[in-house]
């Protein structure tokens, strides 16, 4: 069990891992207060999310509370690389230019899995990744270009860089790449 406090806004994310026969199976939950800077509303969110012994994200659901409403979106990618996205009205087949990793908004569990799969925090590289990127609390799904870059590893874990277009951040990951401190977003508690 990991748990995540906001450092920005008040924001608890806590997930129990699974790890076995290198596969990895995630199953958390989110909750966040009002923010106000971003006027998004308070909600809720549970997740489960397989990953494959390749490092791929298998299948995953996700769903969302607010006061007005409440959501799921299940994603999943098939062995042949094609995303297969259903909000509960029929399914969306999309390559999204070939990505084999998701990203759920403010969510740091998942900033572990290209890291993870990647090994950056075991050795040194940069990779510019697309990445099936899923927005909270609405659920909307869209691709991304997320920049993955080595900044130094020790024998405590490593910094990692993370870079979109408007942000970056350099995260503290433990030895198992694990975030320790999101700058800005959240800390291990």
């Amino acid at each position: 069990m990991i748990t995540w406090q906001g450092s920005a806004a008040p924001y608890l994310e806590s997930v129990r891992l699974m790890v076995s026969d290198g596969r990895l199976r995630a199953s958390g939950r989110i909750v966040a207060a009002r923010n106000q800077t971003t006027d998004k509303p308070a909600f809720s969110a549970s997740f489960d999310l397989s990953v494959a012994r390749s490092g791929d994200v298998g299948k995953g659901l996700l769903r969302t509370i607010t006061a007005d409403e409440e959501r799921q979106v299940s994603v999943g990618r098939t062995e042949d690389g094609v995303w297969l996205i259903d909000h509960g009205d029929g399914t969306e087949r999309n390559e999204f230019d070939g990505a084999a990793d998701v990203d759920v908004a403010g969510a740091v569990t998942f900033t572990a899995l290209p890291i993870r799969r990647l090994g950056l925090h075991r050795e040194p590289g940069e990779h510019v990744l697309p990445v099936v990127y899923v927005s909270m609390p609405d659920l909307s799904v869209r691709l991304v270009h997320q920049t993955y870059r080595t900044v130094s590893v020790s024998d405590e874990g490593a910094v990692i860089n993370y870079k979109v277009p408007d942000f970056s951040a350099d995260l503290t990951v433990d030895r198992d790449g694990l975030v320790i401190d999101y700058p800005g977003i959240a800390t291990r508690v």
